[in-house]
């Protein structure tokens, strides 16, 4: 009995800090220790917002508990966006199954974290305060003279962080999740610092139709304001690729795509601001589509959807699809939706099905007849850019590029493609549709795919490829 109990003790223990992908708590309002009379409840609600904290199993955020390396890593990460897909990394002891191994490795890439020599990185040990100073100074381009001293001053100059009671800055000691979210929702955000005044030097042009500002530097914060095309604003500082900008009374980030340095005109409007595309999610509702292992075919690919539109939407391009939730829609219609719309190009995403279970690999479709989709040649270069990089992010089996009489390829009336991005049927592809983040994985595969057509036809979009690390 006692073991039994002392395991369980455990088990909790460790579900306090498993990050739960899909099942993450993050909305501040559900931390059950963090009350609005928390002494750092703007920050950690700021952080929460845009998904850079979560929470754990039971709904608390442990403000108290000590930060680990791997835990700082993934914080950052989230922060600048950068790539956190768990993946092999260079140090011995960070291996695919860290959660934080891809955000460990990514900001080892971009020079903000470092190991020990070795091939060490120590995933768990202790951040101290020292440390956090030259992470946050690293990672948001602050000078500090490569020393841990100059990256206190750099912090406490500009009001992220304060130094202790007795005059210094406390470099060694431990640092908790609590005072880690308050130097990191600092250094996004002005308005939450000791100081919180911010000089806006550079004047830049905005490039888009309409530009969003929003309140922090991701798309899950929400929009404060709005600029219309050629504006003049103010900028300040960077966050990954957006930048902290000025407009009117207005504070907020934007994209950095869609602003310009150039002072002698306002950039013109992008080209591919005509250009609609649309992505259909197969199946939904009543038709689950596929079903293999306990995996519906319909949830698979409204997901993988999700998230192409979710890129999409950082660059010119109109996205639409035709459903985001779980409904079915008829072939007919999806069609319809598409041609109403006047769409430049049409993806259907699905996973396959056979009785054989050893059947597995991708494919992707197009229709040849021009009876009714004339578009043949433009069809078969979109399905090839796809095939070729859903290939290269899933490393399954190349079905090839082929032809089908599939409805929603031969009613619509611009290039329009079926990817299949594996079979459901099988155990090892399954393995892949079941996973969030190999479905980003093939997400980023079609959006990369889609920006190769268009600079095959002559469209500059070579920007937009640095979404997808």
């Amino acid at each position: 009995m006692k073991k039994t109990k002392l395991l369980l003790s455990i088990v909790l223990l460790i579900s306090l800090w498993i990050p739960l992908g899909g099942s993450k708590v993050h909305a501040s309002n559900t931390f059950t220790d963090i009350s609005q009379n928390h002494r750092a409840y703007n920050e950690i609600t700021y952080l929460a917002t845009g998904d850079i904290v979560s929470g754990s199993l039971n709904g608390r955020f442990n403000p108290n508990d000590l930060v680990t390396r791997d835990q700082a890593a993934a914080m950052i990460g989230r922060a600048l966006e950068l790539n956190g897909q768990q993946r092999p990394t260079e140090f011995k002891d960070v291996g695919s199954g860290n959660f934080a191994s891809g955000y460990i490795q990514s900001a080892v890439d971009k020079k903000i974290l470092s190991g020990y020599g070795g091939g060490i990185f120590r995933p768990a040990a202790v951040v101290s305060r020292g440390e956090m100073a030259v992470m946050i100074s690293k990672a948001f381009g602050y000078e500090f003279g490569g020393t841990l001293s100059g990256a206190a001053n750099a912090l406490m100059s500009i009001g992220i962080a304060q130094g202790m009671t007795n005059g210094s800055f406390g470099a060694d000691h431990s640092l908790t999740r609590m005072d880690f979210s308050i130097f990191l929702a600092r250094a996004i955000n002005p308005k939450l610092r000791v100081n919180s005044s911010v000089t806006f030097s550079n004047e830049l042009f905005v490039t888009s139709n309409s530009l969003n500002v929003r309140s922090g530097p991701t798309t899950k914060y929400p929009v404060v304001a709005s600029v219309a095309n050629g504006a003049s604003v103010k900028s300040a500082h960077k966050v990954g690729n957006w930048i902290y900008i000025q407009t009117g009374a207005k504070e907020g980030f934007v994209s950095s795509s869609y602003v310009s340095s150039s002072v002698d005109a306002p950039p013109a409007s992008s080209p591919l601001a005509d250009k609609t595309i649309v992505i259909d999610p197969g199946h939904g509702g009543t038709d689950p589509g596929a079903v293999g292992f306990g995996l519906y075919e319909k949830t698979v690919v409204l997901d993988t959807a999700l998230k192409v539109k979710q890129l999409l939407k950082q660059t010119p391009f109109d996205v639409q699809l035709t459903r985001e939730k779980d409904v079915y829609i008829s072939p007919d219609n999806r069609s319809a939706f598409a041609n109403n719309l006047k769409a430049d190009i049409f993806v259907s995403i699905h996973a396959n099905s056979v009785d054989d279970s050893s059947a597995n690999g991708t494919e992707t479709y197009y229709y040849k007849s021009a009876a009714t989709n004339t578009r043949i040649t433009e069809s078969a270069e979109l399905a090839k850019a796809i095939q070729a990089r859903l290939i290269e992010a899933w490393n399954l089996r190349d079905r090839k590029v082929k032809t089908n009489k599939y409805l929603v390829l031969k009613k619509t009336n611009m290039p329009a493609v079926l990817a299949e991005l594996g079979f459901i049927s099988n155990a090892s592809d399954n393995e892949k549709l079941a996973s969030p983040s190999w479905r980003q994985k093939a997400a980023d595969a079609i959006f990369l795919g889609i920006l190769d057509y268009y600079k095959g036809n002559g469209y500059d979009v070579k920007k937009y490829y640095n979404l997808v690390e």
